[in-house]
């Protein structure tokens, strides 16, 4: 996939971070952070873009990338309040308390675009499914919300996966039977997030596919 993205060189004290965003915004997807079960929900174009950002930020260790979500156009369904979403390595040092200000210093940005590769995505997601079958294996997403934003922070392998569940999305969403009316057709989840210690439901987030209306202009694929 092709994605084409702004890029920003912002600092915090004596670090410069690298940020990316997509150049335009994703309008028909929204996101509401878990509490204990928050929902992804967008069209093809949204889903699609969102696997390519995944799998753009499990190739890049250094970067975080950052899906304002939060000011698009509202969904008819769903619940809690919207959320921007950030992904970022482990290891790069990002606290959720610090994201309000390195996010106002994200102006003037610079054209990138950027491809993925989906076939070494599918090998890296393959990869993981596989460690993840061991009893001592836990790469989990780490996950927090702040300043109306859904933090998480995985590696490589975890990304992978989320993008290649995104991607399941919004390939076979638009063929669910119920789409074509509007509703939203539950299709994933995103993997494997850090449960808090305690017990009580679990915490995940659902991805489900929604076309935008007006609903009579969408056609199920075959149809």
């Amino acid at each position: 996939m092709r994605l084409r993205l702004h890029e920003f060189r912002p600092r915090l004290g004596p670090h410069e971070h690298r940020v990316v965003q997509p150049r335009t915004a994703l309008r028909h997807t929204s996101l509401s952070a878990p509490d204990p079960i928050g929902l992804l929900l967008g069209d093809h174009d949204g889903l699609s873009r969102l696997a390519g950002l995944f799998s753009f930020a499990a190739c890049s260790r250094h970067t975080i990338v950052h899906v304002p979500l939060r000011d698009g156009i509202p969904a008819d369904e769903g619940w809690g309040e919207p959320a921007d979403l950030v992904l970022a390595h482990h290891t790069s040092g990002l606290r959720p308390s610090k994201w309000p200000e390195l996010r106002r210093k994200l102006r003037q940005g610079t054209p990138l675009t950027a491809r993925t590769d989906e076939a070494r995505t599918a090998r890296d997601a393959g990869s993981w499914r596989e460690q993840w079958e061991h009893a001592d294996f836990r790469e989990e997403l780490r996950h927090a919300t702040y300043a109306r934003t859904f933090f998480l922070f995985g590696s490589r392998g975890i990304f992978a996966e989320a993008a290649t569940n995104l991607a399941y999305a919004a390939g076979w969403g638009p063929r669910h039977e119920r789409v074509h009316t509007g509703r939203s057709a539950l299709m994933s989840a995103l993997p494997s997030l850090v449960q808090p210690p305690g017990g009580g439901h679990p915490v995940e987030v659902l991805i489900c596919f929604k076309p935008y209306p007006p609903y009579a202009h969408f056609r199920r694929p075959g149809r």
